[in-house]
């Protein structure tokens, strides 16, 4: 399986991006090493990471043991990391960066993320909270006096391309606006459940390609809710991984490059990440692809709660 070409997706500046990346988020500590040598030995060579995950240490040790062990060359690989929301103040985005760098034992990152256009306030918490223990404190640095920061990491050759995340269209729309480097994908959740149909239409006219994340619907998210839907076993899923003969994961993965979407599933399990991966020997009729196009229920994974009520959320005030 690892001589499985994997297709790419174009950015509009020419650089390519891997259609299939292996998603770090919400991946154990002490597994997360293990899963970044089993996906690379598999044949992935696109890592998803960001600073909030806290194990971007984890997968810089992956990356460097199969560097040094000779499966692949740094130039082989394509590494994705997020700038996170207590960074946003333009004087704090380059250390940012050399932080994530340094962590993933890199001397560059193929693509640089906005993790999202609301900001936290400044300082050591990642998630910084007020006296009562329950209000989120904010940051008034806006995003569009952040991206000139991200360019400049272009210019020093810290980052070779960079984006957004969690934008909706008038944010990205903001972005364009000021922007001397055009951002080259927008990443958002995305699957059957959430297909945000009018910002990745918006982002394909505007040249920037979509990156799904959660496209198996996140089962094991840690606010998961009982009753809440299991997109892997949903009906219309099952019956069509039968008809297949694949595993509902590969349906869905393989739904989402089919769309055009880079995608990026999330596992630390040898066999699922491997099955994951098995999803360019088949292709989705387009029925089907209909079928998993009526599965909409606008039932948004991540709406980022913590962050309700700020200027600049994504989805309070539009989808």
């Amino acid at each position: 399986m690892a001589c499985t070409v994997v297709p790419n997706a174009i950015f509009k500046n020419g650089n390519s991006i891997p259609m299939l990346g292996l998603g770090t988020w919400n991946s154990p500590p002490g597994q997360v090493a293990q899963a970044v040598k089993d996906a690379i030995d598999v044949g992935y060579r696109h890592i998803d990471c960001a600073h909030v995950y806290q194990n971007e240490h984890e997968v810089g040790e992956g990356i460097a043991a199969k560097i040094a062990e000779g499966v692949v060359k740094r130039e082989d690989l394509f590494i994705t990391s997020k700038l996170w929301n207590t960074f946003h103040r333009p004087d704090l985005v380059e250390g940012a960066c050399r932080t994530t760098l340094n962590n993933l034992k890199l001397d560059y990152l193929d693509l640089y993320l906005i993790h999202w256009p609301v900001g936290y306030k400044e300082g050591p918490e990642l998630f910084p909270m007020g006296p009562d223990g329950k209000t989120f404190l904010f940051s008034d640095a806006d995003y569009v006096d952040t991206w000139p920061e991200m360019e400049k990491l272009v210019d020093a050759g810290l980052v070779r391309n960079i984006g957004l995340s969690n934008f909706n269209t008038k944010q990205v729309q903001r972005v364009l606006d000021v922007a001397r480097i055009a951002p080259a994908t927008n990443q958002i959740e995305c699957h059957p459940y959430l297909h945000q149909s009018k910002i990745t239409s918006f982002c394909a006219t505007q040249g920037l390609i979509t990156t799904a994340y959660s496209p198996l619907g996140s089962p094991a998210r840690p606010w998961v809710q009982a009753n809440d839907p299991i997109l892997l076993d949903d009906e219309t899923v099952v019956k069509l991984a039968q008809k297949y003969a694949k595993t509902a994961a590969q349906i869905l993965i393989r739904y989402q490059i089919q769309l055009g979407h880079v995608v990026i599933p999330k596992s630390v399990t040898k066999e699922r990440i491997a099955s994951n991966f098995d999803v360019f020997s088949f292709q989705l009729d387009d029925g089907d692809m209909r079928l998993l196009g009526d599965l909409e229920r606008n039932g948004r994974i991540c709406p980022e709660s913590s962050a309700f009520g700020h200027p600049h959320h994504p989805f309070e005030k539009e989808e």
